[in-house]
């Protein structure tokens, strides 16, 4: 089994392709199989590719991926990942699940590239495991099945599960399965291959940090906006935020116009349709849940400022990828 060891090689690690999957993160993830074999001199790893039908796949930068074969019970692996994107709950059925849950009665290890993490919730394949997805999609996942364990964390390796919320986690994920199956040493020269020298914890956040984000450095505004962040849903007034973080309204407002040219209520007011445009494009809530879900006090104002600032409806940004 992949990252415990293994009783023989090569393993052969699947990727099961969804309609428009992260292509980076794909890649992120095989990437290191493939410089494991080379840096060893020996076939540690081999690879295949599942379609649902067998056809080609598209990731969603439109590149056309021609898949091994079609994803069944039958197959053999000693690891299955499903790679998934944007929009991964469109791609969501039930013969995927059945197949997924098949897998499992074998005792084959199963884990999720991205969002495939929706696809392994939807079949039941995570409850009782920990686990992870990008960070874009933590929220409707908790909401969509309320009773999984999920953090915010880069990657999870919980028993046979293994999760990762995208890009360069997929990665690390992978360095580390590789670490676990053949030390120290075979790892860190596969992280050598791709300049790869930021190993992350496995517990590490997703996202950068505020000051990262912002390119601020001052902590008083670090902290109003890190409040803002917290509270999107249920947002606060400018006294209340300006209370929180020890300073007065006055001096809030003027370090928002220093820092972005913005009032504090003009940010938090972007932060909040941001977060809305997210969850359009990634979930299924209606327009009137995904308003309430960030704070609007109803559809009509949360549309109109929605076409304010991007100059489309929510309707159109469902279209949008």
């Amino acid at each position: 089994m992949f990252g415990r060891q293994p009783v023989k090689i090569p393993q052969t690690i699947g990727f099961f392709l969804t309609p428009q999957f992260s292509m980076v993160a794909f890649s992120a993830a095989i990437e290191p199989l493939r410089a494991a074999n080379r840096v060893s001199r020996q076939d540690l790893y081999q690879w295949k590719l599942f379609s649902i039908d067998g056809e080609p796949v598209r990731a969603s930068n439109d590149v056309e991926f021609n898949p091994d074969g079609i994803i069944n019970e039958n197959i053999d692996c000693d690891l299955l990942l499903v790679c998934a994107g944007v929009r991964a709950y469109d791609h969501l059925n039930k013969s995927t699940s059945h197949v997924l849950r098949a897998l499992a009665r074998k005792g084959i290890p199963l884990g999720s590239i991205c969002t495939g993490s929706v696809a392994l919730a939807e079949a039941g394949l995570l409850d009782g495991f920990r686990c992870t997805i990008h960070w874009e999609n933590i929220e409707s996942l908790a909401e969509r099945y309320p009773a999984l364990d999920i953090t915010a964390t880069r990657y999870e390796i919980d028993r046979n599960r293994y999760t990762c919320s995208g890009g360069l986690a997929a990665m690390e994920m992978m360095i580390d399965g590789i670490r676990l199956d053949h030390g120290h040493e075979i790892a860190m020269k596969v992280a050598d291959q791709f300049l790869y020298t930021a190993i992350s914890n496995i517990n590490d956040a997703q996202r950068l940090s505020i000051d990262k984000r912002t390119g601020v450095r001052h902590p008083k505004l670090l902290a109003a906006i890190g409040h803002m962040e917290t509270y999107l849903e249920n947002p606060v007034d400018v006294a209340t935020l300006s209370e929180s973080v020890g300073i007065s309204i006055r001096q809030l407002e003027r370090l928002f116009r220093q820092y972005f040219n913005k009032t504090p209520a003009q940010y938090y007011r972007d932060l909040r349709l941001e977060r809305a445009r997210s969850l359009l494009r990634q979930t299924h809530m209606t327009v009137l849940e995904v308003a309430v879900a960030t704070g609007f006090n109803s559809a009509s104002y949360f549309t109109k400022m929605y076409r304010q600032k991007f100059g489309h409806t929510p309707i159109i940004a469902r279209s949008k990828t």
